[in-house]
């Protein structure tokens, strides 16, 4: 992975303009990703609402009530944008389009890969599904689930978790001046400056967000497709059903799994119940064994671990389970422990059964 824009000596690169005022995390994201492209790298930024002084930037984002990618302008506020990512619901924001336009050729950047590759091609789709998208809806007001089929079925929430997305976090940066009431004594430009700096700053926190997804996705969930792939093909060899699924490393795999079994139509009956990995490189190592989720169910499995061997730990599971060398079940049923292989495997084969 390249870096991330560093400090700019000299912004002279093609203008960037963008709304002043209050900002959210589309356009604060829009302008990062548009400053990791070589043609923008050293691209100055002008926040405004002036048309003459946007008319002048060569390229618009959030504002301007156009899109037209050919003039680089990228607004989604006019009535009649409708504007979706391919195969996609969602209308999109200024992240979006700019995603949308640039993503591959960002990824490509920041990766070393063929901008015509099928690597890339993958990662721009799950960029956007993981990562972006969040941001397109977010600004649309668009809710991930349908609050009246919510409310229709009496389901509240457990927590309040507003200030818990990068959209919160965004939006404390547009209240971080001093006081309650502009300084005064503070010239009109002094506080535009103040403002566009906690822009900048927000900006560059989405950024870092966007960085860190696209390193996880290039230097661990890419990789892991092959490996997944190879330990789904051969996880009969455990089990006749196929519900018991081994990897030689700790890798991020749900997502692989879910894929494959809607690729090759597996039944319920042999969906993967269990997965095993190691818990590290030694050969003397401890294993895991870990429930599959319901796909799309957070924190719900297809089979959980056995109620009796909950919470338990040690000699203790030992005594319950009937297997050796067990270290612990999680009081939810969702991960468990073995010291050697051959256990964790004997945990995964008699939880089916149970």
């Amino acid at each position: 992975m390249t870096e991330s824009p560093a400090k700019r000596q000299k912004l002279d690169g093609p203008l960037i303009g963008t709304h002043n005022g209050h900002f959210h995390a589309d356009e604060a994201l829009a302008v990062y990703l548009l400053r990791l492209l070589p043609n923008y790298a050293n691209s100055p930024l002008v926040r405004t609402r002036d048309p003459s002084i946007l008319n002048s930037c060569h390229t618009v984002v959030d504002v301007g009530g156009e899109y037209d990618a050919s003039r680089n302008r990228f607004d989604h506020h006019q009535r009649e944008f409708t504007t979706t990512f391919p195969a996609r619901r969602t209308r999109l924001s200024s992240a979006g389009l700019v995603y949308m336009h640039f993503g591959k050729d960002i990824i490509a950047q920041q990766t070393g890969l063929n901008k015509e590759s099928e690597d890339v091609n993958v990662l721009y789709e799950k960029m956007y599904s993981d990562l972006i998208e969040a941001f397109d809806a977010n600004d649309n007001g668009i809710a991930a689930y349908d609050t009246s089929a919510l409310k229709a079925a009496d389901i509240t929430k457990k927590f309040e978790d507003r200030g818990f997305s990068i959209a919160s976090v965004v939006s404390r940066y547009n209240y971080m001046a001093k006081g309650t009431e502009p300084d005064p004594a503070k010239s009109k430009e002094e506080l535009q400056a103040e403002e566009d700096a906690r822009f900048l700053k927000a900006s560059a926190f989405t950024g870092e967000q966007f960085a860190a997804e696209l390193a996880d996705k290039y230097q661990s969930w890419l990789p892991a497709r092959a490996k997944v792939h190879e330990a789904f093909s051969n996880r009969t060899i455990y089990h006749a059903s196929g519900n018991i699924m081994v990897l030689s490393e700790g890798l991020p795999w749900v997502d692989h799994l879910y894929a494959l079994e809607t690729a090759t139509s597996t039944s319920t009956e042999n969906q993967v119940l269990y997965v095993l990995f190691p818990e590290g490189p030694e050969p003397d190592s401890k294993w895991r064994i870990r429930s599959v989720s319901v796909e799309g169910g957070g924190f719900d499995n297809r089979k959980d671990l056995p109620d009796a061997w909950k919470g338990m730990r040690d000699e203790k599971l030992d005594e319950i389970s009937g297997i050796k060398g067990c270290v612990f079940v999680h009081a939810s049923g969702f991960i468990g422990g073995n010291k050697t292989f051959d256990g964790a495997l004997e945990m995964a084969r008699k939880a089916i059964e149970l």
